[in-house]
């Protein structure tokens, strides 16, 4: 078998490679030629490798000797013994193996073949898809472009080019300039004569001895000495260019800076500066970009001293702004509200929306069951099974298809709230007013509120199936309060109804219909929402959540908006039936999720455009309220103290001296008019003339003290009011000496109680507590419950009872306070009579003192 892998694999004796004797087995050849067998390892070719030339293959073997080489050719030509000693099996054997070996060679050489084929066309056919999409792409038609712009482009290329061409001439001119110079210079170093004494022969023996000098290196001299190697030069081993130093570049750019000529100063930029109500020394500087120090300066000529961090109000900051030549642009902080809610609708844009009915009436003429019975005839709540009312607005389809929103407010108070700042929050007012009780107080108070909201009345007459009902005197009644139905004359529709028997609702659905046709009620739903709070609350699991009526617009998840003095990113919308929705339109009820805070109700819903803008909006509203609050009158201190330290005296006993009557008169009138039922001034002793010993006594005797208008007191009278402690006070302003007498007969009088409620809890079950009796599970609402604080039981808005809560736990510990959103344990001291459903409020009595 043949180890040349190079060429054909035949079996014979002149294919197989040629024995070699080992050194230590070589023997003398006999008659038999007798040779050693060395077995060679089966070369297996990997895919790309050839087979090695034969030639290698016989120089890798050890030659040991010459004898055995040459003994070996005649081997070739005659077959060996060993070779003789293969069966035919053996020989089929290795035959087929070479056959086998041969046919998967070629197998796999066919099948890289193909591939390489297959690549290739792949290749060509991506070749020629680019190919045609660049042939596409520039067989597109460019933009032509006019002649104008053409023109306009060689011109300027034009420009460029006689720039460019400026520039090369000034350089060359440099340059020539430079030049002759240095050879002018050259020229006068060699005609100036060296003068040199004449050598002595000794020295001139020397001087011959001598090397020759090297020449001093010129202007030109290419072998200065250059800076550090580097890898250019390395690698080339030329040293014909030189690296220049920094100290080199610095001195051309400043010789390039002097050709320039002297730099020219900056001009100065003149600006628009915005400055708000006040404003930092800083910050001023800041906005007019110019130093800080120039802007103390000119405070200071100004006679304002202040610091770098000062604040300066817009006035002073004007001036200085028009002193270094800025104009100024005068801010406020109310601007954050302009253009707030946006601009008015366009007629084209505005489209039909439901009417908002806002039903108020008093307590027991049956509004609730009104509002039950609409919210029964509902088309799609009637399709689901059910409704469950979620919050405090809610929507009703009607049979045609029309929808109607109804506002539930109870006791008013939203709908005061809302008319106080002007919303016009409902359309539409049914006015609910029972048939056997006619008017009464509450129904007097919602008329009231719906003509001062000038909103359009409708008179729902209710109990009408009760035996003692009298509808003609309701409208009889309505009269007095310029209230004038249909049938007395009027404008005002009005229906008979039974909300128990569920008769005539549709006639009142057809009446707010027919109201709502005759207001044309429109709105824009492609804009930015706006709206009003119906009602707030602090949810516990879900945090501050408030019912909005959007008015404009559409609301979405995710609008960012303003509620009040508080803001809100839109996390989650809640319809009346408790689905969560994307968006709501106009006269559209939801409930919001996402508030930092909890509103008021009433606060307009606006949303803006970032959270930046929200911010801005709610810390100006809320700096607005703490500036009201603090503006507020205040009681004076000594006026209180001087109340609590003489609760019982109802009069202000005073001795009075003056320089002139005419003072005295003026002063004991302006006393007298400061008096009052509750206190009076009672003037013990009024002359002109300085103080004596004697007014001192009397002073002393009836703890009353001495005022005095630009008069003293004698040496002897001052030492005697020390020793008596009697007070006397010195005045030369007549209103200095009135204000002080006001301040102290106001503290006499009686402080004003008033109530600040700190807490409301309602109770959510009831239990028995032992000894205490019972005790209430409850729900902080709003505030805080503050244990040994005044607390009172309402019962359906209802006073039960007032004392001091008992105890109050939290989670069997007892705690000093609870805050809203919490559950805590509480009772009564002495009281037991507590339900379900009842409210615990928790108040604490301010005394406030009054003042004249």
């Amino acid at each position: 078998m043949s180890d040349d892998k190079g060429k054909k694999k035949t079996l014979s004796t002149s294919g197989r490679k040629t024995l070699q004797l080992k050194p230590s087995t070589a023997a003398p050849a006999r008659g038999s030629g007798g040779v050693v067998v060395q077995r060679k390892k089966k070369l297996v070719l990997k895919p790309g490798e050839t087979a090695a030339p034969a030639a290698e293959t016989s120089k890798a073997a050890p030659v040991v000797r010459k004898e055995a080489k040459k003994a070996a050719k005649p081997a070739a030509e005659t077959p060996s013994t060993a070779d003789l000693t293969l069966t035919d099996s053996e020989r089929e054997a290795r035959l087929k193996a070479l056959d086998l070996a041969k046919k998967a060679s070629e197998q796999k050489a066919r099948e890289e073949a193909e591939a390489a084929k297959k690549r290739a066309v792949l290749e060509a056919a991506r070749a020629k898809e680019a190919e045609e999409a660049k042939k596409a792409e520039a067989a597109k038609p460019a933009p032509k472009a006019t002649e104008k712009s053409k023109a306009e482009a060689d011109a300027e290329e034009q420009e460029k080019e006689k720039k460019r061409q400026a520039e090369l001439e000034l350089k060359r001119k440099k340059e020539e300039e430079a030049r002759k110079k240095a050879e002018e210079e050259e020229k006068q170093a060699a005609a100036k004569p060296v003068l040199k004494p004449a050598a002595k022969p000794a020295e001139a023996e020397q001087e011959a001895a001598r090397p020759a000098l090297k020449p001093s290196r010129g202007r030109g001299d290419q072998r200065r000495r250059s800076g550090k190697m580097t890898v250019n030069q390395a690698l080339t081993g030329g040293d014909e260019t030189r690296q220049r130093s920094l100290a080199s570049l610095k001195r051309a750019q400043a010789k390039h800076k002097r050709t320039l000529g002297p730099a020219k100063p900056a001009q100065k930029v003149y600006r628009e500066v915005t400055v708000p109500d006040f404003i930092t020394v800083q910050e001023l500087a800041n906005r007019m970009t110019e130093k800080g120090s120039d802007i103390i300066k000119a405070l200071m000529k100004m006679g304002v001293m202040a610091t770098i961090n000062q604040t300066i109000d817009q006035d002073t900051a004007e001036l200085i702004v028009e002193e270094f030549g800025h104009t100024i642009k005068r801010v406020s902080e109310s601007d954050v509200e302009l253009e707030l809610t946006g601009p008015e609708d366009k007629e084209e844009d505005l489209k039909s929306r439901a009417p908002v009915v806002t039903v108020m009436g008093h307590v027991d003429h049956g509004k609730t069951s009104i509002l039950d019975a609409l919210r029964k005839t509902d088309v799609a709540a009637g399709e689901a099974g059910g409704i469950t009312q979620h919050i405090g607005a809610y929507q009703v389809q009607m049979p045609g298809g029309e929808r109607i929103t109804f506002l539930d407010t109870p006791g008013h108070a939203a709908f005061s709230a809302m008319r106080s700042r002007g919303a016009q929050v409902t359309d539409i007012v049914i006015l609910v007013v029972a048939a056997d009780d006619s008017i009464m107080p509450q129904t007097i108070e919602a008329i009231s509120h719906a003509k001062a909201a000038e909103v359009p009345i409708i008179v729902a007459i209710n109990k009408c199936d009760k035996p003692e009902a009298n509808p003609t005197k309701v409208r009889q009644d309505l009269l007095q309060h310029e209230v004038f139905v249909e049938e007395m004359g009027g404008d005002v529709l009005d229906v008979e109804v039974s909300a128990k028997q569920g008769t005539n609702l549709d006639k009142l659905e057809e009446a707010i219909l027919l109201q709502a046709e005759l207001l044309d009620l429109k709105a824009n739903p492609d804009r930015a929402a706006e709206g009003i709070v119906v009602e707030a609350k602090l949810d516990k699991g879900r945090g501050p959540v408030a019912t909005v009526l959007v008015n404009r617009g559409t609301l979405k998840v995710g609008d960012i908006f303003v509620a009040g003095s508080e803001w809100g990113r839109v996390r989650a919308l809640v319809n009346d039936k408790g689905q969560q929705i994307q968006s709501a339109g106009p006269s559209v009820p939801v409930e919001i999720l996402g508030l930092n805070g909890t509103p008021e109700a009433g606060d307009e819903v606006v949303v803006v455009e970032n959270e930046a803008r929200a911010r801005d909006v709610t810390d100006f509203r809320i700096r607005q309220k703490k500036e009201k609050q603090s503006t507020m009158p205040k009681a004076s201190l000594e006026a209180m103290f001087s109340k609590l330290a003489e609760k019982e005296v109802a009069s202000v006993p005073v001795l009075i001296k003056a320089d002139v009557q005419g003072s005295v008169e003026a002063i004991t009138g302006a006393l007298e008019n400061l008096s009052t039922e509750e206190v009076t001034a009672r003037i013990l002793h009024s002359a002109v003339g300085g103080i004596s010993e004697t007014d001192v006594q009397l002073a002393a005797a009836s703890e009353a003290p001495i005022l005095a208008f630009n008069v003293r007191a004698s040496r002897k009278a001052a030492d005697l009011a020390q020793q008596e402690g009697v007070e006397i006070r010195y005045y030369s302003v007549i209103y200095d000496l009135v204000d002080d007498m006001k301040a102290v007969m106001s503290g006499m009088l009686a402080p004003e109680l008033r109530e600040n409620i700190i807490g409301t809890a309602e109770i959510l079950e009831v239990f028995s507590a032992g000894k205490a009796g019972k005790a209430a599970g409850c729900l902080v609402i709003d505030g805080v419950m503050k244990r040994g604080a005044k607390a009172r039981l309402l019962r359906d808005d209802i006073v039960v009872y007032e004392g001091d809560l008992g105890s109050l736990r939290r989670f069997k510990d007892d705690v000093k306070e609870v805050k809203a959103g919490t559950e805590c344990g509480m009772n009564f001291e002495n009281y037991n009579d507590l339900k379900k459903g009842d409210v615990i409020e928790c108040y604490e009595v301010e005394e406030i003192s009054r003042e004249l």
